[in-house]
């Protein structure tokens, strides 16, 4: 698609044609209107205007005799006055930030980075200024549920290859992001996405981040429900309702389907879990029903709770947009830190929250004891990585993307293999991996054949398979560490170091807002800066072991400080040859690293 130039729209004059004219010496001619008024009225109406063109202070709408407004309201943002607002808020009170394109579109035209206020507003339509780590914008686009077509893949792929590094980052919320954009390239982009059948509004900010699903939904031999059509029901409703833009902070949402792959909803402010109710003595129809986690934060060290709620799957969207504006209404906006979900509900109580919820709605929510439903089968553990079979006969593969990071040549060959041995369809995961649905049994070799002549895979690797890194120190001004680079040279020692029987997550993120998740992970580090002799500072973590979601949910435990990265993949190493030689037989890492103590585990692992 060929680049075009957009101009910015131009302000309106203050010139308004419809206005009376004045005179030389300022006063305002109104002249008799023979349909209208009387050369009496015409003049009172002259002077009257003409009065408040040259400051004169006239006592009406409520002013008194020197001009001042003698019953003012205090000028504030749902009840918190303006001057208590953080500095993001004032910045949205200033201007919304999806009125912003204007911005975008002069910048573009003059190829300079946004400034001051518009940085964070920018991020309202998905383009991030990631000023120190690079001098470039980036991208995040939003994908309903992680779902593609092929099509739209090979467009994502365009828009790398033309206008970014070459290089696309799949995302732990089943997302993709383009990096090293340059200014004139924003509004083209933009456009590009909406031709594509895809967006960036509201994929970063104060907004509802991309809903995830669980990405075999459709397709699952185990799976209760297809929750892809609400997952998209939700993304096009926020879309819709711009009250949903600009909330104290980000929020997530996500549909868990029961199905074998893990989406982590209990890792999400609302977590949709699809449960079986049998026969009961509540007066509920047996049936497949949806119950509601809420407050998931686990940088916070806090998973998704069941709030006692069971909705039917179309009871969802209107539950979690009342949930919304409960928290758009009440959240906090003069604290960052205390400005997320589990903050309003751990100081009214989940009472008092689910009835300002319920406020909100045309029907009554239905509360049923979770005990009462039957418990989600356990997770497939990797069950995003290789071939496995589809409830139609047919099979998914799911392909190994390394740390995230695709060319946009193999992106564009994926494309082509969804078309040519799958249905044309692909979709992405948390776990930063993806997989191609609706394989024939006689197309699998060729498929995978096809994978391996762009040096990708589909098997999960004793380490690879595991890997999830965030953006790092590379891209992104809060990390402390280059998590994807020091990701890929630890998956290369433990290659030839390490054979497992059994997957191992291992999570990398650069700073305590762990975006990839580190307190779930079976090995978590989150990136420091550690000294060095010469008085500098080099990459080092944090390490943290026995973190877990869904059936194995746990958040992980601190075991090693500020350990310099160059030490790292030799006690990983270590630990996990310590972890095969003394578990218990059908042990998992998980369990092994449960059950001994922070000093016997540090024992394992001599630095």
């Amino acid at each position: 698609m060929d680049a075009v130039t957009i101009l910015p729209v131009p302000k309106c004059s203050t010139a308004d044609p419809r206005m009376p004219a004045a005179d030389k010496r300022g006063t305002v001619m109104i002249h008799p209107d023979p349909s209208g008024f009387s050369t009496e009225q015409s003049s009172y109406l002259s002077g009257f205007v003409s009065g408040i063109l040259q400051g004169k202070r006239l006592p009406f709408l409520g002013q008194d005799e020197e001009g001042r407004f003698t019953h003012r309201p205090e000028e504030s943002v749902h009840g918190t006055p303006v001057e208590d607002l953080c500095r993001e808020e004032l910045i949205k009170h200033e201007r919304h930030g999806l009125d912003c394109f204007d911005s975008i579109l002069a910048n573009a035209t003059t190829n300079e980075f946004p400034k001051e206020g518009d940085v964070f507003r920018y991020k309202f339509h998905g383009l991030f200024f990631v000023s120190p780590a690079q001098e470039s914008i980036m991208l995040r686009a939003r994908i309903a549920g992680g779902a593609m077509t092929s099509s739209q893949f090979r467009g994502m792929a365009e828009i790398t290859r033309d206008w970014g590094n070459g290089f696309c980052d799949l995302t732990t919320r089943a997302n993709l992001q383009v990096r090293e954009i340059l200014p004139p390239n924003c509004p083209n982009i933009l456009m590009k996405l909406a031709d594509l059948g895809l967006t960036s509004q509201g994929a970063g900010a104060d907004n509802v981040r991309n809903i995830t699903a669980t990405p075999t939904s459709g397709f699952d031999p185990d799976e209760l429900i297809d929750v892809m059509p609400y997952a998209r029901a939700m993304h096009h409703y926020i879309l819709k309702n711009r009250d949903l833009y600009g909330l104290p902070r980000k929020f997530n949402i996500a549909y868990d389907s029961g199905g074998r792959v893990s989406v982590c909803a209990d890792t999400n402010d609302i977590g949709f879990q699809a449960v079986q109710v049998a026969a009961n003595d509540h007066g509920i129809a047996p049936g497949i029903w949806f119950r509601m986690q809420l407050c998931g934060i686990t940088g916070h060290k806090q998973f998704a709770t069941d709030c006692g709620v069971l909705l039917t799957p179309a009871e969802t969207i209107p539950v979690a947009a009342a949930l919304m504006r409960v928290f758009i209404e009440n959240g906090d906006r003069t604290n960052r830190k205390k400005a997320r979900l589990k903050y309003l509900v751990d100081a009214w109580g989940l009472e008092k929250t689910l009835a300002a919820t319920q406020a909100k709605l045309a029907f009554p929510l239905r509360h049923f004891p979770l005990h009462d439903c039957e418990a989600p089968r356990p997770k497939t553990k990797h069950g995003h990585l290789g071939v496995h079979p589809q409830s139609d006969g047919k099979n998914y593969l799911g392909v190994l993307i390394p740390v995230g990071r695709i060319a946009a040549s193999q992106m564009n060959a994926i494309a082509d293999i969804a078309d040519h041995f799958g249905r044309g369809e692909i979709r992405l995961t948390v776990w930063q991996n993806l997989l191609i649905p609706g394989i024939p049994d006689e197309h699998l070799p060729a498929a995978i054949a096809a994978l391996q002549a762009i040096d990708l895979d589909h098997r999960g690797h004793s380490a690879s398979g595991g890997l999830v890194a965030c953006t790092g120190s590379r891209g992104c001004k809060y990390a402390a560490a280059d998590t994807k680079g020091n990701a890929l040279t630890l998956a290369a020692h433990l290659s030839t170091r390490v054979e497992l029987d059994h997957p191992v997550n291992i999570h990398l993120t650069g700073c305590q807002h762990s975006c990839a998740q580190h307190y779930i992970g079976d090995i978590g580090l989150m990136g420091t800066r550690v000294k060095t002799a010469d008085g500098g500072s080099t990459d080092g973590y944090n390490i943290v072991l026995g973190g877990g979601c869904d059936d194995t949910q746990s958040i992980a435990r601190e075991v090693w400080t500020s350990v310099a990265f160059e030490h790292v993949p030799h006690l990983i190493e270590n630990l996990l040859c310590s972890y095969l030689a003394h578990r218990h037989e059908g042990e998992t890492f998980t369990t092994f690293t449960r059950r001994l103590s922070i000093p016997e585990l540090q024992s394992l692992a001599i630095l």
